[in-house]
């Protein structure tokens, strides 16, 4: 049974293994999908990449990064308190969000998503009872609403008692997203960094905390989208240059 002390120890160590700034410039700078996963291999991703080839596709990519986030969230919800347990496993979730809301438009679905076992009953007309997905089922017929259903299930899973500074992560999340939406590509950059570093604020501020779980998903996550970015970026465009 997990404990705010054991979860402490371990999200302070798995956090102190994140990709440093050195890191992330051989990641961003190497020119092909090969160097990109020589680059990542000496990081704290690298067991993620020895699962790629050279040949995989942009959904091979996609269907890796969510096994991973899943497997990770998996892990963070072993180590805190039981009762924060359901909280923490929910946003396992948070990646599958963009392909549901995909999956519950109107029109032909892509062979991706009905050869997928986790999205292909989904798929074929929402979430039933014994899906994970049950909780979003009020909003399948508007998708542009999935994400405030998880965010509600997210706030009926939450334990009483002190989350320490949940709330202050979850306005810094909701204040980023508001302002992703209205913003450019260009902008897409600078926004993640400021979110980046008031979550780091926040992490250290969460300290034996069950928000602490909380803010440290939050960056891993953001880690993930910055990955996810770098390969998807060579598998889709293998022959564009690299901006310097």
């Amino acid at each position: 049974m997990g404990s705010v002390e054991y979860a402490h120890a371990r999200l302070a160590a798995r956090y102190g293994k994140r990709p440093g700034a050195a890191q992330w410039h051989r990641i961003e700078h190497a020119r092909t999908l090969g160097a990109l996963l020589e680059a990542v291999r000496g990081t704290a991703f690298g067991d993620l990449v020895t699962a790629l080839s050279v040949d995989d596709d942009a959904h091979a990519v996609e269907a890796l990064l969510r096994r991973r986030w899943r497997a990770l969230v998996g892990e963070v919800a072993s180590w805190v308190p039981q009762r924060w347990q359901a909280a923490v496993r929910w946003c396992a979730v948070l990646p599958d969000l963009p392909v549901l809301a995909h999956a519950a438009r109107a029109g032909a679905r892509p062979r991706w998503i009905e050869e997928d076992p986790l999205y292909r009953d989904v798929a074929a007309g929402g979430p039933a009872a014994a899906s994970p997905f049950a909780p979003l089922a009020s909003a399948w017929t508007a998708p542009e609403a999935l994400g405030a259903a998880w965010h509600r299930e997210f706030r009926r899973r939450v334990a009483a008692g002190d989350g320490g500074p949940l709330p202050a992560i979850e306005r810094a999340v909701l204040t980023h997203l508001a302002a992703f939406r209205g913003t450019d590509l260009d902008d897409g950059t600078p926004l993640r960094r400021r979110l980046e570093e008031v979550l780091a604020v926040l992490f250290r501020r969460a300290a034996l905390t069950p928000a602490e779980a909380f803010a440290f998903l939050a960056i891993a996550l953001i880690d993930l989208e910055r990955l996810r970015g770098e390969l998807l970026r060579r598998v889709v465009f293998p022959r564009r240059s690299l901006v310097a």
